[in-house]
């Protein structure tokens, strides 16, 4: 009986999901990846220069910095580094001078090249020579007029103004190699207009090493190589690896450091676990010595935690969103095989923000299964169940039969203690004739009884 309530358990066991059921990793990606949006900090300008004959004013190509933002409130917040968004909110000096350098190569260098008749890059040494003599009369003396701004880029296509409600500068260092007194986290707080967007929520635990962590941004070398549309600048890519260490940067501030892969533009991209909780903010890779490339595999992240002090005195409720409720119910019936239920609760989350890649993609595969289900697999579960049960009621009745056959039963144990007890049971052999003749077990002091003929008095007794 036992091994079969064991089989029944572990027949159940097979068949529920368990009241607090792991989401898989493809569906805990999905979960956080539409929150996730390119950030672009432009900074235009007018620049008055005067390049040794006459003042002009040009408008150099933009300087332009990309990188990873995330919704961390689907009414319009998002979360990246601070480094991202600091060319188009402090415009730092370096940046109002990589603009000059532009202005003069623009109104300086390139007429002089031209009257020469020598194209860009045709003669370097001489290039080289004329922009020397073009910086030194114009670059003290040009001003700058700047216009920065800052984007956000959906997954739809849809590009957002942005502004920035909270900031928090970027770790620096002054020219003896200190960190300089206004370093601070690097995170910036942005706003674009009010909607119904995907949110991350942040995690409440502490990671481990060796815990799994998910990067999600839009790394460079993606959004600009040779073999791919522009369609990559809209679809994020993840990255994977684990926790390999904690560190603090040059003030004292937490780093989680990770293995998993990253490069220039996956700056402020959040890092996030199995559950599709925010486990931090990527802020630094590494980069080799002087050739300035990215060694892979020692990238930092800023705690979830940190992000949760930074929103202090903020509006922002983190993890809030009406489109996740929907987009997490499509999901789960998507991945439950409940094609009706995820086509309508997808179409919903479609319906607040049209045309997200990764609920496209997710709309389409449930209505393609809805039309045309896949064949189930064998319930293999089920029949596992029934043989269960089957063999539970057959062993079951046989266990019934047998006790009631043997419910008058005494058994020997029980008379043995009756005699020790002093209580004197009174034997009956009712051993049938021939038995008692062929056994040689002897009862003493019991009393014979025919079982043939007590059988023959019962009989008259019913009869009379």
């Amino acid at each position: 009986m036992r091994a079969a309530l064991a089989l029944i358990l572990a027949a159940l066991t097979l068949l529920a999901p368990g009241p607090t059921a792991a989401v898989t990793l493809q569906e805990a990606i999905l979960l956080a990846k539409p929150a996730v949006a390119l950030v672009t900090a432009e900074v235009r300008a007018e620049v008055t220069l005067n390049c040794g004959q006459r003042t002009v004013t040009v408008r150099p190509t933009p300087f332009v910095e990309t990188g990873t933002g995330w919704f961390i409130d689907g009414r319009g917040y998002l979360i990246t580094n601070g480094h991202v968004v600091d060319p188009a909110h402090r415009l730092p000096p370096w940046v109002i001078h990589e603009l000059k350098k532009k202005a003069i190569d623009q109104a300086c260098v390139d007429p002089a090249l031209r009257a020469q008749g020598i194209m860009r890059g045709q003669n370097p040494e001489r290039e080289e020579s004329i922009r020397r003599d073009a910086t030194a009369r114009a670059m003290s003396s040009a001003q700058v007029a700047p216009m920065p701004q800052l984007s956000v880029l959906l997954s739809n296509g849809v590009s957002l103004k942005a502004q920035i409600l909270k900031f928090s500068p970027p770790l620096g260092f002054d020219i003896n190699g200190k960190p300089a007194a206004d370093s601070g986290r690097d995170l910036a707080l942005l706003r674009v207009p009010e909607g119904d967007y995907p949110a991350i929520r942040l995690s409440d635990g502490e990671v481990r090493i060796g815990d799994p962590i998910h990067i999600i941004g839009f790394p460079g070398v993606v959004n600009a190589h040779e073999l791919l549309n522009q369609s990559a600048r809209l679809d994020a890519s993840v990255t994977n690896g684990a926790v390999s260490g904690f560190k603090q940067d040059a003030i004292g501030q937490p780093f989680i450091q990770t293995d998993a892969a990253a490069a220039h533009g996956n700056s402020g991209g959040p890092a996030v676990g199995d559950d599709a909780r925010l486990v931090g903010v990527l802020t630094a890779t590494t980069l080799a010595g002087s050739s300035g490339a990215i060694v892979q595999g020692f990238n930092f992240i800023i705690p979830a935690r940190d992000v949760r002090k930074f929103l202090d005195g903020t509006p922002v409720r983190p993890g809030e969103s009406r489109f996740n409720m929907a987009w997490m119910a499509g999901l789960d019936a998507l991945f439950a095989d409940r094609y009706s239920t995820a086509v309508t609760r997808l179409q919903e989350a479609n319906q607040m923000q049209p045309n997200l890649t990764d609920v496209k993609q997710a709309l389409a595969e449930a209505e393609r299964k809805l039309k045309n289900p896949p064949p189930r697999p064998f319930p293999w579960a089920w029949i596992t169940l029934g043989v269960t049960l089957l063999s539970a009621g057959i062993y079951g009745g046989m266990f019934g039969r047998r006790w009631w056959k043997n419910r008058y039963r005494i058994l020997p144990a029980q008379v043995i203690a009756a005699i020790e007890s002093g209580r004197n049971p009174q034997l009956v052999d009712a051993r049938t004739k021939t038995d008692l003749e062929t056994s040689p077990l002897r009862l003493p002091g019991a009393i014979r009884l025919d079982p043939d003929a007590v059988l023959a008095g019962l009989r008259a007794f019913l009869e009379f």
